[in-house]
């Protein structure tokens, strides 16, 4: 019993359907009942509710139905982790963020108004000139 306005730990991590297995989940199991199919494939998204999460060793143990058909769909590599362009665009962003920023350039008080306003390399002029 937790006292009121307790906050319990949620496991942010999915773990495997089957009763009594604590393992992690590594893939979805759907049923194809029109189609006598159980399809077995990587982990969704999203937790569904008509959908089972299995761990890999009772992945590797599945067996359907006799009569029934399993069809083991495999991951795509290239979805697997974060790819070196990910890995360098992360490297890149870091390394921009940990750079100083640019010292302003102040506006020189000795400029002549006539001619605009100096900013740095660029120069305001008016639509007179």
């Amino acid at each position: 019993m937790h006292a009121a306005g307790s906050v319990t730990a949620v496991s942010l991590s999915r773990r495997c359907s089957r009763t009594a297995c604590g393992r992690p989940a590594a893939n979805t199991l759907t049923y194809v009942y029109a189609d006598q199919t159980a399809v077995l494939g990587p982990l969704a998204t999203y937790a569904e509710p008509h959908a089972y999460d299995l761990c890999e060793l009772h992945s590797e143990r599945l067996s359907a139905p006799r009569g029934w058909e399993v069809l083991r769909l495999a991951p795509d590599p290239r979805t697997q982790g974060p790819t070196t362009d990910d890995l360098l665009a992360l490297a890149d962003a870091v390394r921009e963020a940990g750079r100083p920023a640019p010292a302003p350039v102040p506006l020189h008080s000795t400029d002549d108004p006539s001619r605009g306003a100096k900013r740095g390399h660029l120069r305001v002029l008016s639509s007179t000139d």
